[in-house]
């Protein structure tokens, strides 16, 4: 740690103390607190709320989002739910920029994301074992109104993916203005951040409004690396060249973004409101790869008949690493009617569309098969994920005589995806002369995509559902959903749901839910082909890897299957409660069985007779070919009361979660990998606890964050090497005042003790530090500052 700057954030922390700093009112997830908020996710009755709803909801503020430094969304909520986990896999290809995030331990593409209520696009990458995920990091802070996150399965209501949860991204719609400006750095002295945003909020006389959300941020590097050994070796050997130091960076990317947001409606009479939002954003990152040494890299280096005289010791003769950069643009717009046809009717009719395009280049590198006409930087080429979605949702309120009429809603959905894959330079793909004297083939680090695996792909859908909520008594509610839909590309599903809840007690009620789900397989899952390289860390030699589709012959020469959705049943059972005197809370148990869930299989080494142009040392193909079983407990706590001459917010949250693998073929899990993935990756035990105090202007936020034990995984081309980690407990303080009535400012650390993880000795031979897989920030402490301003 730097003397400098560590002496800065001492300084910021005590000074913020003594002067009594506070944010502007709300710890970090004390909305938790609210239980009579009404809330729109995991029902269509317009009137439930927070505590009265049949399923867990946790409903986020957006003082609570915007309360943590990350600009990712993803980050944010990893810090306040501790059922959801982010990796932040440095030097991972695409993961790098589009990192994979779970709910409940399970895979990124079986949460849906939201967007007031409709489906959010999802991103072009396949991230880990091929899930394809929306990628939160696209959608402004600033924009969000709040977040409600059902913790319940809820395809019965919403469709495909739907398994472990739901979030709902609520966009401001207030008239308004607000801007900030905020400045932050790791203790290191590295991965200075900038953003800075603004709001404007305008009020359409008394029908309407519109809300306008812009974005910038740009987060310099940071790395937690050593010299590698053999790079140690080879300038020793070399005491005539300057080697750098390090080779190669293991830490989070470059990475500049700009985001935006529109929220309109206007009520043209009490029967039609017309209505349209979106989100736009655009991004490019850089990251680098395994340093190529000159002296073990032969299948670069080694000399070749092919190019008489001529060696890529010229170009780099301190090896090299590759800089891998992405450049992606993504936009998400909804539009349509709703309104009421008569007191007991309601009616929602919308359109959407959305896309995700990333493109892929490379520096620093070469295609060795070509010898001295190869280029040192390529254009790997494109993936792009485009959605369009109709819907037509309506609710009547059937009178029954009960205490409340029956909410009925019903509705139809299509919905239609195309994935594409567009080729990138010829030399990015090329398979040069040098290829025949063993000088390998396509761009290193990255092989671009050749035609053989561009296309383009599509699948489309067709739903209908009806969900029925109704309370026979005071005390009951009882609710039940169907939805059943149809796919071009392997046929129709049905999955129910039956919901439950009892409040024998005012202020005290049980509930339970069981329902059936499913995820689709996605058309890029189904058609895609990628090309990964990797370090073994036993050899020091680059290796490729090919993910094939489950239709390429190569593929199913060695097992593979047609892909088919996975199937869920999921029954939760809790307990909630609500106090005058300011204390709420609940704890809920769970169980998700899942059938034929979807993953990667083991590698497998390509057989002599069969072809093989890519030259892979190792293909895998994806399959759904196992089950698994996850339970696990959610505890909830809030508290706000006054105490003293101030207010208290106390809120503590846990989760415990718990996957097994149940069944599978030997394609899945005979090497044991994919069972200790799901098993082990991410810590069973989770826990954050915050506590904030307020005195008119001025207050604290103190946050504690715990992540148990969890198991960290390490390809190479000979096998898979497993290393254990222990727990970790990471502490935030912020503080902050509002100076004025229109100007407020905020500062603190988070990680204030600067605490790291153990280290990964399995990855000790790359240079890396700390383990790239690591579902917690693993670059130290982070102090930042924040204005704001309101008009």
């Amino acid at each position: 740690m730097k003397f400098l700057t560590s002496g800065a954030v001492i300084a910021l922390q005590f000074s913020a103390c003594a002067f009594a700093f506070a944010q502007d009112s709300q710890p970090l997830d004390s909305t938790i607190n609210d239980g009579d908020s009404i809330i729109v996710t995991g029902t269509r009755d317009a009137k439930r709320t927070k505590f009265d709803t049949l399923a867990p909801i946790d409903v986020l503020s957006s003082k609570s989002i915007d309360n943590s430094i990350s600009n990712d969304l993803s980050s944010n909520l990893a810090q306040l739910l501790p059922s959801f986990n982010v990796q932040r896999l440095p030097a991972a290809d695409g993961q790098a920029f589009v990192r994979p995030a779970t709910l409940r331990g399970l895979s990124a593409d079986q949460t849906l994301v939201l967007i007031n209520g409709k489906r959010y696009h999802r991103s072009a990458l396949l991230g880990s074992r091929g899930a394809q995920a929306a990628d939160l990091a696209t959608i402004p802070n600033l924009a969000i109104k709040r977040i409600e996150v059902l913790r319940d399965g809820a395809s019965a209501q919403y469709g495909s993916d739907a398994i472990a949860g739901v979030i709902n991204i609520i966009l401001d719609d207030q008239p308004g203005m607000e801007a900030f400006g905020q400045y932050s750095q790791y203790y290191e002295g590295d991965g200075t951040n900038y953003q800075t945003g603004a709001q404007g909020g305008l009020a359409l006389g008394d029908r309407g409004s519109i809300v306008f959300t812009g974005e910038f941020s740009k987060s310099d590097a940071t790395s937690r690396t050593r010299q590698r050994p053999d790079a140690i070796a080879f300038q020793a050997a070399n005491p005539t060249l300057t080697v750098p130091d390090p080779v190669q960076r293991w830490g989070q990317p470059d990475l500049r973004s700009v985001r935006g947001a529109i929220n309109a409606h206007y009520d043209f009479s009490d029967a039609v409101t017309a209505y349209a939002f979106g989100t736009v954003g655009n991004g490019e990152g850089v990251t680098d790869f395994n340093w190529r040494n000159p002296v073990g890299t032969g299948n670069v280096y080694n000399p070749s008949a092919a190019f008489p005289g001529f060696s890529f010791n010229s170009v780099y003769p301190t090896g090299f690493t590759p800089r891998f950069a992405t450049q992606y643009d993504d936009y998400q717009a909804d539009g349509g009617l709703r309104g009421a046809i008569s007191d007991q009717f309601t009616y929602d009719l919308s359109v959407s569309s959305g896309r995700s395009r990333i493109n892929y280049s490379m520096s620093e590198s070469l295609n060795a098969s070509l010898g001295p006409l190869s280029p040192t930087s390529f254009y790997l080429g494109r993936l792009r994920q485009s959605e369009f979605n109709l819907n037509a949702d309506f609710v009547y309120r059937l009178p029954l005589g009960l205490v409340e009429p029956a909410n009925i809603a019903f509705g139809a959905e299509r919905r239609k995806e195309i994935y594409g894959i567009r080729p990138g330079d010829p030399a990015s793909y090329a398979i040069g002369p040098g290829a025949a004297t063993g000088l390998a083939p396509n761009s290193n680090g990255f092989p671009g995509f050749n035609p053989l695996t561009a296309g383009e792909w599509s699948q489309t859908s067709y739903a209908g559902y009806l969900d029925i909520e109704v309370r026979p008594i005071e005390a009951l509610t009882l609710g039940a959903a169907g939805r059943y839909e149809d796919f071009s590309a392997f046929g129709d599903t049905f999955n129910y749901k039956l919901s439950a809840r009892l409040e024998p007690v005012k202020g005290v009620a049980v509930r339970s839910t069981y329902s059936t789900g499913f995820r689709a397989p996605t058309p890029a899952q189904l058609n895609a082909v990628n090309t990964t390289q990797g370090l073994d860390t036993q050899t020091l030699q680059i290796f490729n890897t090919g993910r094939l589709s489950p239709s390429d012959p190569i593929a199913i020469a060695l097992g593979a299957q047609p892909l088919t959705p996975e199937k869920s049943r999921t029954i939760t059972a809790g307990l909630t409660f609500q106090s005058e005197f300011g204390l709420s809370g609940s704890i809920d148990l769970y169980q998700i069985k899942l059938r034929d869930r979807f993953g990667q299989s083991r590698s497998f080494a390509v057989p002599a007779t069969l072809p093989n142009p890519q030259r892979f040392t190792a293909v895998t193909y994806f399959t759904n070919d196992f089950d698994t079983r996850t339970r696990g407990i959610d505890v909830v706590l809030a508290y706000a009361q006054q105490v003293g001459p101030g207010k208290a917010d106390l809120s503590l949250a846990y989760n415990y979660n718990q996957t097994k693998v149940t069944s599978g073929t030997s394609a899945a899990i005979a090497n044991e990998t994919q069972r200790i993935i799901f098993e082990e990756r991410l810590p069973k035990h989770n826990g954050t606890a915050s506590l904030g105090y307020t005195i008119g202007r001025f207050g604290l936020q103190g946050r504690a964050r715990y992540y148990g034990k969890w198991t960290d995984v390490s390809g190479n081309a000979t096998g898979d090497i497993f290393q254990r980690f222990g727990s970790m407990v990471l502490f935030d303080l912020s503080a902050s005042a509002q100076l004025t009535d229109n100007i407020s400012i905020r500062a603190g650390a988070e990680n204030i003790f600067d605490t790291y993880p153990d280290e990964a000795t399995n990855q000790a031979v790359r240079g890396l530090i700390y383990s790239r897989n690591a579902p917690f920030d693993t670059d130290g402490g982070q102090y930042y500052v924040r204005l704001g301003v309101t008009f």
